[in-house]
Parts: C-alpha cells; structure tokens; sequence
C-alpha cells in the first residue's frame, strides 16, 4: 500500500469504510471495522441460535451414536461370533481412533479454509456409513464404517468450539445393533440439509472474501487482507497445522492439564456404559434395567445450568470492578466440579457390592447423579478456560484434546470391565476416586499460576495479539 498517495489512501479508506473494513495503522492490509454486521460476533442472535443449534444438534447425535457403541456390541456379539474385547474393539475404540486422527487434522484445517463445507462434509458421509454399517453386517464392513464415522465426528466434536469462538464474546459463551445406524444414517442426512442454510463463521476467511470484492470493485489486486491463519498451499498447512496441535500438548502446560481433565472425564462416560450394568444386575436388576442407572449420569447436566447462572453473575461484578476479564475469572465450575467429582465417586465406591451388600441400590444412583454432573462441568469449564486462553486459535488446541480424549475413550472400555473383574468394583472405582482427588489442586493452580503460564506462552500471547488485531470486540487482557 505504500506507492499509493495521501488522496488514493483517503479514497481507499472511504471505500473500505463503505464495506465495513479499515485499513491497518502501518497502511497495508484491510481488517474489519468493529460495527461491521459481516463478521460473526456481529450476526444477528436469531442467525447465531439458528447456526448453533444445529450444529449442537450434529455434535449430540454423532456423540450418541458414539456412547450407543458398547450396546450395540453386545447385540451383535453373538451374530458376528467374536469375543467381548475383540467386540468392544469393533464397535467403541475403532469409532474412538478415528475421532481421534479427525481431530488432529480437521480443526487446524478449519482455521485456514472455513468451518460450514466440513459440517456439510461430516454429516453427508455420516449418513451414507451409517448406512453401511447398518446394511452391510460383516466385520470389514462393520471396521470401515465405525472408522470413518469416528473420524468424521471429530467436525462437529471439536470444530463447534471454534465456531462458537467465532460468533460468541466470553459472556455469551457461557433393535439395537443395525436400527442404531439406520436412525443414524437418516438424522444425519436431515442434519446435513440443516447445515446448508448455517453461514461461514471463520473471520479470517469472510474478510478474504469481503478484500476479494473490493479487488473487483477497484480492479487493484494489491489489496490484502489481515489474515494470521492464511496458509499458502498444503505442504505449509501439514507442517504449521498438523504438527502444532502436538507442539502445544507437549510445551504448553494449560494445554496439557486441560487435555488430561477433558480425556479421563470423557473416558469415564465410556467406562461407565461398560461397567455399570454387572454392578446393578449384582442389585438383582435384569439386563435391560441395569442400563438405566446410566440415565442418572445424563439428568447430571441439569444443574449445569444453575451453576452456568452463578458464574454469569460472578463475571458481571468482576467485568463491572475490573472491567477487564480473565480466563481465570471463569473457573468457579471447576471449584465445584472438581471436589464434587471427587466425593462422588468415594459415595459410589462404597455404595455398591459386592463388598457392600446393604446398600439401597438408589444411594448409588444419586452419586451417579452428582458424577454426571461433576464430569459435565469440568468439561465445560476447561474446554472454555482453553478457548479463551487461546482465542481464534482454539481448534487447534482442541486438535490436541481431541487425540487423547479419543485414546483414553478407545482404551478405558477394553480394560475398564477386566479391572472391575479382577479388583471388584469397589476397589476399581476407588482408584478412579483417588485420580479425581488429584484432580482438586488444578482449581488453585490455574487460579494461582494460569496468567502466569499465558503470558510465559509465545502462542497464547500472539493469539491475543492476533485477537485484538482482528476482532471486533475487547474481552481480555
């Protein structure tokens, strides 16, 4: 920009302004202005909810057809002839490693090329798979559709949290075996015509197309747009936004701690599927009844939302006192799902056989209540705590979360039911007790440590840079 003159800079500035760009201070790339009605965190709330909502809806689906697989693997046990491990491996881990390969290489790539083609893409050939695996019953069949599938969730898994970083500021973020499948297959597909009406979310790739019209409009292609996620050709992609979801989990210790917390919670829903119904059916429930304590784990996330009240009103007197906001102003959920989580599992050890025998088996149950609500806030504390540690860059973060959650998920299934066999399900579960005890000094580290760790990060303190630069908001500092 600078062979242009102060009256072609003035023009060029009217120009922009007209599309609801600015130019940079140094004169030399275009940048959204902060009233432009284009950029994500500026789409009207009905626009917002609309998109959102259904990509929330595509995220819970694929994750029930995910927790669905150590059902349906006993259903087909018999059919295929394999044993509970090799079963289990079909059905939960293949689905799990999947997921777990998608998450490296679908949120980096996200960042560069946009969000809505990956949603379309996901929910397409989730459908057509589904249905594969649901009309094709062999286990070639079975190993392929269960792999792709888990790798095409890994989308809306852990690119929804970028999307939600896209279009919310931290306030407004806060028959068994083949019916499976041919359900799955046909929400699916209904999803994936939902996704056509959502809007690209990614601002750097809407500001590329809003620069891209002004090139027409001027006939100058010099215009350039102010883009830190732009990736020149594909082998810059594979060595930037594969290889720095690894760089993060093993330099940045807030990435590390959160992938830990999120994978063994996630892996616990996975252990639980497995392990809860010998628990019960030792209560002298039927094997369909000793499924249904699982439901206690899900009515956990009712008083998410209480908690979700408490920590709006306590960001509302720390915004109006600081004014600033922190990421570590945020984790009063984990304060409390942390010691919760904890307490709850020692009550649930305790209250079952077979080494407690005069038990109600509904004492067990409440605890199961106050796990599910436990693992729920501490998921959703730590996800936001890394999406604001990392701001536009938080897919990529997620990338590294993804890969462990889809490991620990795959693996706690196969072992879980051999521990709680050969330990009992006392003891096995007072180990998982002993872990979510350890889990208790995270809360004061983050509190005590976590600037700390942010501002010592090279990454997190460009993410900031790069987020002031670009958005069209000020929440941090």
């Amino acid at each position: 920009m600078g062979e242009f003159g102060i009256e072609e800079l003035s023009d060029l500035n009217v120009l922009a302004a007209e599309h609801g760009l600015e130019l940079t201070p140094d004169g030399c790339h275009l940048r959204w202005a902060r009233t432009n009605p284009k950029h994500p965190r500026n789409w009207h709330p009905v626009r917002k909810s609309y998109d959102i909502v259904v990509i929330s809806l595509l995220e819970f689906f694929t994750t029930c057809l995910s927790t669905s697989g150590a059902t349906t693997a006993t259903a087909a046990q018999a059919e295929f002839g394999t044993s509970k491990t090799l079963t289990l491996f079909l059905y939960v881990s293949t689905y799990l490693l999947g997921q777990g390969l998608g998450g490296i290489v679908f949120p980096p790539y996200s960042e560069s090329f946009g969000r809505k083609k990956l949603y379309i893409f996901s929910a397409s050939l989730y459908s057509v798979f589904c249905l594969v695996i649901a009309a094709v019953p062999s286990i070639p069949s079975l190993v392929v559709g269960r792999f792709i599938t888990g790798f095409l969730s890994a989308i809306p898994t852990v690119v929804i949290t970028g999307s939600i970083e896209d279009m919310f500021n931290t306030h407004d973020r806060i028959f068994v075996m083949r019916w499976v499948f041919y359900v799955g297959a046909i929400v699916s597909a209904f999803l994936a015509a939902l996704l056509l009406c959502i809007k690209e979310s990614r601002p750097s790739l809407i500001l590329m197309r809003e620069v891209q019209t002004l090139r027409k409009l001027t006939g100058n292609d010099t215009f350039k747009a102010q883009n830190p996620d732009y990736m020149p050709d594909l082998r810059t992609f594979l060595h930037l936004g594969l290889l720095r979801p690894l760089r993060l989990f093993l330099t940045e210790p807030i990435v590390f701690i959160v992938t830990m917390i999120f994978g063994v919670c996630v892996a616990l829903v996975y252990l639980f599927t497995e392990a809860l119904p010998p628990v019960y059916e030792q209560f002298g429930f039927s094997t369909e009844q000793a499924s249904l304590p699982f439901l206690a784990l899900g009515l956990g996330v009712i008083p998410n939302a209480l908690t979700r009240i408490v920590d709006y009103h306590i960001i509302r007197r720390r915004q109006k006192k600081c004014g600033v906001l922190k990421p570590e102003h945020k984790l009063t959920g984990i304060y409390i799902g942390a010691p919760v989580l904890a307490i709850a599992l020692w009550w649930f050890a305790w209250t079952i056989p077979p080494q407690v025998t005069n038990v109600n088996w509904f004492v067990s149950v409440v605890a199961l209540f106050f796990i599910g609500y436990a693992l729920n806030e501490l998921e959703i504390v730590v996800t936001a705590y890394m999406a604001d540690s990392y701001l536009s860059y938080a897919a990529s973060g997620f990338a590294a979360l993804s890969i462990i959650r889809s490991l620990l998920s795959a693996a706690f299934p196969l072992f879980g039911s051999k521990m709680f066999d050969a330990l009992g399900a006392n003891v096995a579960v007072s180990i998982l007790a002993v872990l979510a005890t350890i889990f208790c000094i995270v809360p004061p580290l983050l509190s005590r440590y976590g600037e700390q760790m942010r501002m010592r990060s090279a990454f997190a303190k460009y993410s900031l840079q790069v987020y002031a630069e670009n958005g069209v908001d000020q929440d941090f500092q």
